[in-house]
């Protein structure tokens, strides 16, 4: 039965346009979780399959609460490694740090979902993303045939979480979590240790604000090499910065001797300055 709904009719339509079963690049997130939902709504669950790729970029606690729902959609979900760290183009961390990184990436879920009986692979690619001139990892998987549901059927992200509102969704309002390589400072290589040094400060400062009675929305602590900066909800910042165990925390999780900074948190900031 056709949905009253226009944006959860074209996203329907869409999906079963596709032709038959697909394998989602599913990392989570709202966007990748939706394309999944709406697999399972269209197909049945077991013409969907989720690949979640695993690897030193994927921030702590992801990996969980994408199974979770998985899990609760009735999906099968894979979790193949993937070795974005020996391509030279994502160490370098260049402005095109993401196409390598989806390369890396949609190779090997599409080899991983191919050897499972599925052919297609789509991403939660939506209309924002591809109108970001910040986003060449979208190159990446055009040059792979990779479908993009939310994209052809014109969904933004404010579509993509009033509709995964209206389905009961959990991802409808989970921030955007990035992989950790986003808060590295463009021509710093990228590291192991770099990567897990920024996931254990985001683990330690979100906990600090916890036990300060202060929720945060969206937290990232970036890598800029000279210092670190957290960049927290505008109206948090003052007491963010105020906290006395702020500077030990970072310390703790690997910024040690180093100056750091409180700042609202924006979104791509990397992108536009330092």
């Amino acid at each position: 039965m056709p949905s009253d709904d226009p944006v959860e009719q074209r996203l329907v339509d869409r999906v079963r346009a596709l032709g038959g079963p697909f394998a989602v690049a599913y990392s989570g997130g709202a966007d990748s979780a939706l394309v999944l939902a709406a697999g399972v709504r269209v197909l049945g669950p077991e013409h969907v399959l989720a690949v979640t790729a695993v690897s030193e970029s994927l921030a702590g606690g992801e990996l969980s609460h994408a199974r979770r729902l998985a899990d609760e959609l009735g999906v099968t979900h894979l979790t193949p490694r993937t070795n974005e760290l020996t391509r030279p183009g994502y160490r370098a961390n260049g402005p095109d740090r993401c196409y390598f990184c989806k390369s890396e990436v949609l190779d090997t879920i599409a080899a991983l979902a191919h050897e499972h009986g599925f052919d297609l692979v789509a991403t939660g690619t939506n209309a924002d993303d591809a109108a970001d001139p910040y986003r060449p990892g979208v190159r990446a998987g055009r040059e792979r045939g990779i479908r993009t549901p939310l994209l052809d059927a014109g969904l933004t992200k404010a579509d993509v979480r009033r509709l995964s509102r209206h389905w009961s969704l959990p991802t409808w309002n989970k921030p955007a979590t990035p992989c950790l390589a986003s808060r590295v400072r463009y021509g710093i290589e990228v590291t192991p240790y770099r990567l897990a040094r920024v996931d254990r400060a985001e683990a330690a400062v979100r906990a600090l604000l916890a036990e300060a009675g202060l929720q945060v929305t969206d937290l990232r602590v970036r890598d800029l090499g000279d210092r670190a900066r957290v960049e927290v909800d505008p109206a948090l910042v003052p007491r963010t910065a105020a906290l006395p165990a702020l500077a030990e925390a970072l310390a703790g999780a690997g910024f040690a001797g180093l100056p750091h900074l409180v700042e609202p948190f924006r979104s791509g900031r990397l992108n536009i300055d330092s």
